[in-house]
């Protein structure tokens, strides 16, 4: 009986260390990433969606390195969430967190991959936007839960991409 209690408090020991690092770890790349701009606001009379779909938000993290993760503005946390492209930029709806918009003229590509930031699915399983925040190129991964929504949110997302810098162009004649 007191090897058996012996192995559980050291057991127990042993996790709860786990869990201080993990959260001084979380708390270091907070600090590290303090620079990080503020996400752009959600644009008051937002255009009626062009595609959208239910799915999981996987992540956002450094462009090209699917393992640094952004932990500001809790773009970092996986989430359920609903993903709308609009004439504006692209909306995703996060529950438990705050939405993240990406204005059209932000958005620097758009792509199917198999997996990022601990997230790893079938090949071309999950959509990739990248963008700019500020002087930082991010990728925002999104998981559809329907197949066929991944076709019309690409499809959607691709042509906002490639209308956007006209758009910029004209607004600045």
């Amino acid at each position: 009986m007191d090897r058996l209690l012996v192995l559980g408090i050291a057991t127990a020991v042993l996790l709860v260390a786990a869990f201080v690092l993990l959260a001084l770890g979380w708390r270091n790349r907070l600090r590290r990433q303090a620079d990080v701009e503020p996400l752009p606001e959600v644009p008051a009379d937002l255009g009626a969606p062009l595609a959208a779909a239910d799915g999981q938000y996987v992540a956002s993290t450094t462009a090209g390195d699917w393992l640094d993760r952004i932990a500001v503005h809790h773009l970092g946390i996986r989430t359920n969430a609903g993903l709308s492209v609009h004439p504006e930029g692209a909306l995703f709806e996060r529950a438990g967190a705050g939405p993240v918009f990406i204005p059209a003229g932000r958005l620097t590509g758009v792509r199917l991959e198999s997996g990022m930031a601990g997230k790893f699915v079938e090949k071309d399983g999950l959509l990739v936007l990248s963008w700019m925040l500020g002087s930082r190129e991010l990728d925002t991964g999104f998981r559809t839960r329907h197949a066929d929504d991944k076709t019309t949110l690409l499809n959607a997302l691709q042509e906002l991409i490639s209308a956007a810098p006209q758009a910029n162009a004209d607004s600045g004649k």
